[in-house]
């Protein structure tokens, strides 16, 4: 069954980017120690990394992270959703007006303008396309940012939420929520690493 679940990773004072983030520097000032944990050498983040990203039908994220990744200082061959672990799967974009232009044209990209509810529709079609095309159960996978992962949790669109929490204080940036409506979390699993400790909620 395709689930919809929002990893994220998150400062110990609820930020998922530095001050001042913008397309030319995408995490903010200071937001790199919150991918330590992305590049580490450690096994557990070598294994969480590697089963997040095999477990990506389809990704959604929103329009602001999408110019990040798609700017000039953005993905690349090495750099990006899943690189030197797994295939590409399809990105669902949630805007209000679609780029004229792609650079990253190799892959597959799709934007929604009606909204995150319809997005995260579009984004469940492409994993269980992809699903029954490679013969298992593969997810919706919300990257962010923030906004779009807290807008989620309070519509009440998330199966489940994957936390990194990296062992920083960034004092201001992008929260990862604000004013969201209570919800229960069940908790899944904890693995602490030298660089983060990884956290895994069911959403009920």
């Amino acid at each position: 069954m395709t689930r919809i679940i929002a990893d994220i990773s998150v400062s110990l004072d609820g930020f998922v980017t530095g001050p001042d983030p913008g397309p030319d520097n995408g995490l903010g000032t200071g937001g790199e120690a919150l991918h330590t944990w992305a590049f580490s050498e450690d096994p557990d983040d070598r294994r969480i990394l590697r089963e997040a990203t095999a477990r990506s039908g389809a990704v959604v994220l929103g329009r602001r992270l999408f110019d990040v990744v798609d700017g000039p200082d953005g993905w690349d061959d090495t750099r990006g959703y899943g690189a030197d672990e797994v295939g590409r799967p399809a990105f669902v974009v949630v805007t209000s007006s679609p780029p004229e232009s792609v650079r990253l044209t190799d892959l597959d990209w799709t934007f929604v303008t009606t909204g995150l509810p319809d997005a995260v529709t579009a984004a469940r079609e492409r994993a269980e396309a992809a699903s029954s095309d490679r013969g298992e159960n593969l997810d919706v996978v919300l990257m962010g940012g923030g906004a779009t992962i807290g807008s989620a949790l309070a519509a009440g669109l998330l199966d489940a939420l994957t936390l990194h929490l990296a062992p920083v204080t960034l004092g201001a940036g992008t929260p990862l929520f604000t004013g969201t409506a209570p919800r229960t979390l069940v908790r899944r699993s904890v693995t602490p690493t030298s660089t983060a400790t990884h956290l895994a909620y069911d959403v009920l």
